[in-house]
């Protein structure tokens, strides 16, 4: 102990000198009888911190003379003339320290990315590579999801008032990438952050920490430098700090070992039995997040690369400056919708663009499964290169084809129950034998991690190795393999039984492209599966890269009738169904018709494309003729009308797009509307209230009834408490005025509808106002019993006047005393003279 505390008292102390005297660091190491290459490493290391370079010279002198008195460093302060410092009181800023060391882990860990799994001697830092992925947020399950800016804005706007965040995105979509840019923006002061004034950041990857009793264990054992002064206690006391601004980060919750365990310190902290005040954040995959959280959490959803953020990855990442490739590149993505798809995940953009790029080599995809059989050729083509024996290259090329046993091991890690990736060396070594073994840590399929052995006897290396596949998916493409296998050889049980489809999408695609009689008994597994026929589908159309056209035929009579997306839908049906309509289009087939129900995002339409709520894109069909899409909350300002139109306009065989219930604009810049559309003639249609249609006049931009007869509108009630509808109404009312459409009456139950004297527009309570309708015949106002002043009656009576149609205002309350006033009968002596009610 008296050991441990005379570390705390020099760390502590070098850390408060370093603050004090940075600008004298070289000095100071002068005189402490560092040499001159000493100091210049030192200065190399820390090129923009001089702080650091001060308390290096620090750590170097104790280290190089083997822990010296500190009355030598007091010494050498008064040779500098800094005696004011000698023998100052130590510093005990704990806090301090701990934002140091965390810095120092972290900054270890963002330069040591390897973007290119199989090339294992390829470093970068991970602001190097990182590429912002399109982000939705909500503030709870009952919110809509709206579109995130920035990553920066993770952790302030879309916290909102929750104290604990939930990031979620499918496998290979950046979800440990953003928690390590994170951690960089910290370590680095980068200014666009906002982690500027947060004390301590805990990036924690839970992957890592399994049978780990306590945060505080987790942090010191995980984070912190063996010689660490600090102590369990320090950190916990730290946690519990309220004057400090703390952020707990986990990542990886999907791959924690200890998530089924009752009472684990991760489900204390998010169900707020312990921790209450402090910002959590946790990143799983959207398949695996917590069953029990606090109430009012924060979910985020990262929804991938859509083609801006893959042009900037491959310009900032892969061909730096080298325009051809930049266009070869991005040709590839955009011609081929196999691709496109497969690469809205980050890591496949990544993967394919430095292969191609590197290899020189475009391969034509027509599938997921020739997709990911050409990402393995890469591995195994880029291993074989560094084998220097011949020996060698003999075993990974014959480990490329025979893999049984990793095929065998990589189903039991996913059929299971509670799926665990991650197996200890050793065991691994014995399952699979050491050839074989060796020839994946060779490819870069398996990754060797060093972790914490919670269970070491005292006295044995504290550490263990455990292994893990690169990915999640490449776990899928070899457990597909066995699958394959166990359908073929008529398995006495359901061999998907514990296989979620939502979960393990890429396993029974591979199962369905590796071999066609498998592909026919995977298919009538999945169609029992909840929402499992239209996946089927897709994993039968995997065959297609093999030369056939099977499945084709069901797509055709999929799409004869119309496809539905409704907000509902799982998120494998959503996108299982997006790439469907991909293939048709592909494939010329006709789409009948494509139902969008409720599943729109707040911002409709991004880059050509319109968004879901799930954060899929449906981009647009050459051979879609119908569009609708019906959504109450769907507010579709003026900008977002035009992209719907130029969207339209890019489904070439589009005959007719319905809005319905969606809240449009009252007319549309006719200048704006391109030229090609209006001479198509494509119908856009809106229903409004009481089933009445309009189409736009393209030419002028303009709201039309559409059809022949006489159209009219009639009672309306404005008595709804729901704003989505109520803001509705008032539009559709508005838009009717202006058309010319008589309006039976209107009907308000309001404690105070309020008008300025002048009556030019209604206020509601709901803070919505209703403007002059020209048609309307009839108003009711209820004022509920609240007596007006002369004021708000000479308003209410002045409004109604400049509605020229009205026949009737009826008003129930202290208006009128429920007594019938005809405008046209009002003496406007007796309106000014306040008579009436």
């Amino acid at each position: 102990m008296a050991q441990r505390g005379d570390r705390h008292t020099r760390t502590l102390r070098y850390l408060d000198l370093s603050k004090r005297l940075p600008d004298e660091w070289r000095n100071l190491g002068r005189v402490l009888r560092l040499e001159e290459e000493e100091l210049d490493v030192i200065s190399q290391n820390n090129p923009n911190d001089v702080t650091e370079r001060c308390h290096q010279v620090l750590v170097k002198w104790d280290r190089k003379f083997g822990k010296p008195p500190l009355d030598e460093v007091d010494r050498a302060l008064r040779r500098l003339g800094r005696a004011d410092l000698a023998s100052h009181v130590v510093c005990t800023d704990v806090a301090d320290l701990l934002a140091r060391q965390l810095k120092e882990t972290y900054r270890s860990r963002c330069s040591r990315v390897q973007p290119i799994p199989y090339i294992r001697d390829k470093y970068c830092s991970v602001d190097q590579v990182f590429t912002e992925v399109g982000i939705q947020y909500r503030y709870g399950r009952n919110d809509s999801w709206k579109t995130l800016n920035s990553y920066c804005d993770i952790l302030t706007e879309a916290k909102g008032d929750s104290r604990i965040q939930i990031i979620e995105g499918e496998p290979g979509y950046g979800k440990s990438t953003l928690a390590l840019q994170l951690a960089y923006d910290w370590c680095n002061d980068v200014l666009k952050s906002t982690l500027g004034q947060t004390d301590i950041l805990v990036v924690l990857n839970l992957r890592e920490i399994g049978e780990t009793k306590s945060i505080a264990e987790a942090i010191l054992k995980s984070l912190l430098p063996e010689d660490s002064p600090i102590t369990e206690t320090d950190v916990e006391q730290l946690l519990e700090n309220r004057d400090l601004k703390t952020i707990i980060l986990f990542d990886s919750y999907d791959e924690y070992p200890d998530q089924h365990s009752e009472g684990n310190f991760v489900a204390k902290i998010l169900e707020e039995k312990i921790l209450r005040h402090t910002h959590v954040v946790l990143i799983t995959r959207s398949s695996c997040t917590p069953a029990k959280c606090a109430p009012h959490t924060g979910q985020i959803k990262l929804t991938g690369f859509d083609e801006s953020a893959r042009e900037k990855y491959v310009r900032k990442a892969v061909t730096k400056g080298d325009e051809q490739a930049t266009r070869r590149l991005l040709q590839a993505f955009k011609s081929n919708p196999i691709l496109r798809d497969i690469c809205q995940a980050p890591l496949f953009t990544v993967i394919y663009a430095h292969a191609a790029h590197e290899e020189q080599l475009f391969q034509e995809i027509s599938s997921v499964t020739e997709f990911f059989e050409y990402i393995l050729k890469c591995f195994h083509s880029h291993a074989l290169k560094k084998c220097e024996f011949k020996r060698e290259q003999e075993e990974l090329k014959y480990y490329a084809i025979y893999h049984d046993k990793l095929d065998e091991v990589a189903y039991e890690l996913l059929a299971g129950e509670n799926q665990q990736l991650i197996r200890k060396r050793n065991d691994l070594i014995k399952e699979l034998g050491n050839g074989l073994y060796q020839a994946c840590v060779d490819t870069g399929i398996l990754i060797e991690e060093e972790v914490l052995d919670h269970k070491y006897a005292l006295g044995n290396e504290p550490y263990s190795i455990q292994v893990r596949f690169y990915h999640k998916l490449l776990c899928e493409w070899f457990a597909s393999h066995h699958l394959v296998k166990l359908v073929k050889d008529h398995a006495s049980h359901d061999p998907t039984v514990n296989m979620d489809p939502y979960d393990l999408q890429c396993l029974f695609r591979f199962a369905c492209g590796l071999d066609s009689n498998a592909a026919s008994k995977v298919t009538q597994l999945l169609k029992k599966k909840k929402d499992g026929y239209r996946f089927a589908i897709l994993c039968a159309l995997e065959q297609r890269g093999n030369g056939t056209n099977i499945g084709l035929d069901e797509v055709r009579d999929l799409m004869s009738v119309t496809v539905d997306i409704h907000s509902w839908d799982s998120r494998l049906l959503q996108r299982t169904t997006v790439q469907l309509l991909e293939l048709a289009s592909g494939n010329e087939i006709p789409i009948a018709c494509l139902h969008l129900k409720g599943c729109v995002s707040e911002a409709v339409t991004a880059g050509g494309y319109i968004l879901l709520n799930s954060g899929l894109h449906v981009p647009p069909s050459s051979t879609l003729e119908t569009i609708e899409i019906t959504q109450e909350d769907l507010d579709i300002p003026e900008e977002k009308m035009i992209e719907l139109l130029a969207y339209a306009e890019e489904c070439e065989k589009l005959r007719k797009m319905t809005l319905k219930k969606c809240l449009l604009p009252l007319t549309v810049p006719a200048e704006q509307i391109l030229p090609s559309l209006k001479t198509r003639n494509i119908e856009v249609l809106l229903l409004s209230l009481e089933e009445l249609v309009y189409h736009l006049n393209l030419i002028q931009g303009k709201w039309v009834k559409h059809g022949s007869g006489t159209a009219r509108i009639g009672r309306v009630d404005l008595y709804s408490s729901n704003m989505d509808e109520h803001e509705w109404r008032v539009r559709e009312l508005t838009r009717a005025s202006a058309a010319g459409i008589p309006i039976a009456g209107v009907d308000i139950a309001e404690r105070s509808p309020v008008a300025d004297q002048s009556g030019s527009s209604l206020a509601l309570s709901s803070q919505l106002s209703l403007p002059i309708l020209s048609t309307l015949q009839r108003l009711e106002i209820w004022d509920g019993g609240r007596r007006m002043d002369n004021t708000e009656v000479v308003g209410i009576l002045s409004y109604t006047a400049q509605c020229t149609a009205v026949k009737d205002l009826w008003s129930k309350g202290q208006m009128s005393r429920k007594r019938r006033v005809s405008p046209g009968n009002i003496e406007p002596g007796a309106v000014n003279s306040g008579n009436i009610g």
